[in-house]
């Protein structure tokens, strides 16, 4: 209702009102059906590529083989001296082109075509669809730009949802009212309530036309529209495919079927279970992420299941499965979720909560978990807290709606003071999630541990003669608690490339370092300054180094390991011990690097080849390694983008991990926010250039800008004041250098050398 001394609207004013909301109003409608629109879009490109796939495989099939598929005598001979020598040919040339060829008639360019037709849909049916990097395919591309659109389309949706349904109730629902009040002569004869009315009305839409305009809805359904008619640009389409490759085939997979594995995709599940996990809904209204099949029935399955083991190899993203999981449960009402996890991954969880759902997450660890239990017991949210805290939290905490546990294999051990808080909670929440990717068929024991703590029943169904009697069986006793699914068995176009971002938080040795570093403004120092730990537990980018190597190997898959310091290089080998294999540095002659490469290539045990990355990222063959760890941000692009080529690369048959170790709010971030502009500018010209692909500096930044930039603005974060004055050392290290030093400076071999390499100051 407006206010009493609201001045009531003149007719103009009121039209201008009514006028500007209807413009909203279809903007936020066009806004809401957005994702069905570019669905279609995505369709149709998919067919044309499809189409065109099919069109090149055929045309690797002679004429010849339409006779066997025919059962007719076909003239093939005379298609050949015609020109048509490939059953591509023949469905390119259709019947018009057909006839028109010396000796073919209508009958036999009827049978022609009817047989190609057939070779076409058995290839059709049998093509395994993948996102080829082809920008100069005009059919890829145009897929690539369709998908850049959906996702477009979807994220603002589903940011803006609530804002759009608002509004558009609003506007239904007083814009006749409003309407009254833009026509003088019916205002001047209307009775005095009417005209409140009709006043209140054009107020109120006047306001929610502010209130969807502040929230940036209606800037966003203006972008999202333009896009039906011009589309996404192709080289940011292309470039966001490369980064965010998942993603797009998350989204396809969304909107057609690319033929993968439905049996895998279930984890080969048994009949009963799976029509249980069938009839569970997933509301996905509050995810901004893009679920593939997989992730769709792995979080199905957690809400059937209720108490159970999420067990995917690592890579398939059972952190977003859990939190689609959540999401649903929050869509019905649920307010309260608890993760816990090891305290190397609890900045990701945090960051990974808010960046694939509308959820509020909150951090509740450390010397403030007191005051963070009690905002998150007020306000709701995924509360995320670790193995070593979770014990602290008072039990009297709202009961979740459901608890995670990642790298549940934490808990194996019941005497253990985290399994015993663990349980604790688990035993009070009626739905418990457990995240583990490290295999457990063969440990059964252990694998019966955990189950205990879901379903009780089931473990003590469990023995030592399932895993004996072969995986198969195994899984068929654990189904009711336990889904698995491998890389090779789910995502059809492999090889992808998977990049996650590690975000840990430091620890007081690496904290001290690093704050060290920044008083000191030394760039080099500060980063590497995570490492700069006497003992590699100690540093929190090493504890989850070793997680990940320990899961991947554990899981059969090899493991490359980059860095361009090398006693970085020497704190991880140590770290790592047997699993480390070489390491590459600057040091080995080369005859001993390809030694060392093929032992790696050919051991049957898996390890992590730990190397420098300026050594083992460029002109050498790993791919047999499917893991790839950057221990820190590079500072060229270019450095990045070789080494990960090294085992991203023809004949590997593996899906590509990428792990990139982060520290939030350190030079780290701030070298990924700066370089991201950079890695555009390489793609844009280096890509294209045969030279500039030889000579990566042709294209790159300026390290010295780049040094100055960081070291400044982490000198005031960290210190508070003006930057310091950076004491002797390289002039790079202290981020003032020139740029012919820097070019001087950055060679293959100053690793090595230079004393700030070898674990010198």
């Amino acid at each position: 209702m407006t206010a009493p001394d609201a001045p009531r609207p003149t007719p103009e004013q009121a039209r201008e009102v009514v006028a500007r909301a209807d413009e909203v109003a279809a903007l936020l409608s066009g806004l809401a059906g957005a994702p069905a629109r570019f669905r279609e879009h995505v369709r149709t490109a998919f067919g044309s590529s499809q189409q065109d796939k099919v069109l090149g495989e055929l045309s690797a099939i002679g004429v010849e083989r339409l006779r066997e598929v025919s059962g007719e005598r076909l003239r093939v001979g005379r298609l050949v001296d015609g020109g048509v020598t490939t059953v591509g040919d023949v469905l390119r040339a259709g019947p018009a082109g057909l006839e028109r060829l010396p000796g073919i008639g209508p009958q036999t360019a009827t049978h022609c075509l009817a047989a190609a037709a057939q070779i076409a849909q058995a290839v059709q049916e049998t093509l395994r669809f993948r996102i080829d990097d082809a920008p100069g395919d005009p059919f890829t591309t145009g897929l690539v730009q369709a998908l850049a659109g959906l996702d477009a389309a979807r994220t603002a949706a589903t940011v803006h949802r609530q804002v759009v349904v608002t509004f558009l109730e609003g506007h239904s629902e007083h814009r006749v009212e409003a309407q009254e009040a833009t026509r003088a002569v019916r205002s001047f004869f209307s009775l005095p309530a009417r005209r409140r009315r009709a006043a209140d009305a054009v107020h109120e839409l006047a306001r929610l036309t502010q209130d969807a305009e502040r929230s940036g809805a209606v800037a966003a359904a203006g972008r999202v529209g333009a896009l039906d008619t011009a589309p996404v640009d192709a080289f940011e389409a292309w470039t966001d495919f490369r980064a965010r490759s998942a993603t797009y085939y998350a989204l396809l997979d969304d909107v057609v079927d690319i033929g993968r594995d439905l049996q895998a995709t279930e984890g080969h599940l048994p009949p009963e279970l799976l029509a249980r996990v069938d009839d569970q809904p997933l509301d996905q209204s509050l995810l901004t992420a893009s679920l593939r099949g997989y992730q769709v029935f792995g979080a199905r399955y957690a809400l059937a299941q209720r108490r159970t083991i999420l067990g995917d190899e690592m890579g398939l993203g059972k952190t977003v499965q859990a939190i689609a999981a959540m999401a649903h449960l929050a869509a019905g009402g649920a307010t309260h979720f608890l993760v816990v996890c090891p305290a190397s991954v609890m900045t990701s969880w945090v960051r990974e909560v808010g960046r694939h759902s509308t959820l509020r997450s909150l951090d509740v660890h450390g010397p403030e978990r007191a005051e963070e239990a009690a905002q998150w017991a007020r306000e709701g949210g995924v509360a995320v807290t670790t193995f070593e805290q979770v014990g602290f939290l008072p039990l009297d905490l709202p009961t979740p709606a459901m608890l995670v546990v990642d790298e549940a294999h934490y808990v194996k051990n019941p005497e253990a003071k985290r399994s015993q808080a663990v349980a604790a909670w688990a035993g009070r929440t009626e739905r418990v999630l457990f995240l583990t990717g490290t295999v457990m068929e063969n440990r059964v024991e252990e694998f019966r541990r955990l189950v205990a703590y879901l379903q009780p029943d089931v473990a003590e169904q469990v023995s030592a003669a399932h895993g004996a009697a072969g995986a198969e069986r195994f899984r068929l006793a654990v189904a009711p608690v336990y889904l698995r699914r491998n890389q090779e068995d789910v995502l059809e176009e492999l090889p992808e490339l998977l990049q996650v971002e590690e975000w840990e938080s430091f620890g007081p040795a690496d904290g001290a370092a690093y704050r060290d570093a920044v008083r000191e403004g030394s760039f080099m120092a500060m980063r590497r300054a995570a490492y700069a730990v006497d003992h590699p537990e100690d540093s929190a980018k090493v504890r989850r180094l070793v997680e990940l190597v320990e899961e991947a190997t554990g899981n059969g898959r090899k493991v490359v390991v980059f860095t361009y310091f090398r006693d970085v290089v020497d704190l991880v080998v140590r770290a790592l011990g047997d699993l480390a294999a070489g390491p590459l540095t600057g040091s080995v002659s080369a005859t001993n690097r390809q030694t060392i490469l093929d032992e790696f290539t050919a051991s049957p045990v898996p390890r992590a080849l730990v190397s420098q990355i300026e050594v083992g990222g460029v002109g050498v063959n790993l791919q047999a390694a499917s893991v790839v760890i950057l221990c820190e941000p590079q500072v060229k692009p270019t450095t990045e983008a070789q080494a990960v080529a090294r085992a991203h690369r023809m004949g590997q048959v593996r899906t590509v991990q990428v792990h990139r170790l982060l520290v939030a709010d350190t030079v780290d971030e701030r070298m990924v926010e700066i370089l991201g502009t950079k890695a555009r500018l390489f793609d844009a010209y280096a890509r294209r250039s045969v030279l500039a692909d030889a000579l990566p500096g042709a294209v790159d930044v300026s390290e010295a800008r780049l040094a100055q930039t960081i070291v400044a603005a982490e000198q005031a974060r960290w210190l508070g004041g003006a930057p310091v004055v950076a004491g002797t050392g390289p002039t790079v290290a202290q981020g003032i250098a020139t740029d012919d030093e820097v070019r001087d400076f950055d060679v293959q071999d100053a690793p090595v050398d230079a004393p700030w390499g070898d674990g010198g100051a």
